[in-house]
């Protein structure tokens, strides 16, 4: 389980990622559990609601991504 600073720290990563960043980190997000999202329903998803998908699955996979894999 993440602690509550690990929680916020990947909040503000990823309200600042961009569509593009999030859909190639959703391509290439491992977890332990199929992700199958095609390019057409990341691409017509709300650019919050990418980012609630995208913390619920980092939450649920206990992976954080990291400043530097944002650019």
């Amino acid at each position: 389980m993440m602690s509550a600073t690990q929680v916020e720290e990947l909040i503000c990563l990823v309200s600042a990622m961009d569509r593009p960043q999030l859909i190639r980190r959703f391509g290439g997000h491992r977890a332990g559990f199929p992700v199958d999202f095609t390019s057409d329903f990341l691409n017509t998803l709300p650019l919050e609601r990418l980012r609630h998908i995208f913390v619920a699955l980092c939450l649920q996979s206990k992976q954080q991504p990291t400043e530097e894999l944002l650019a």
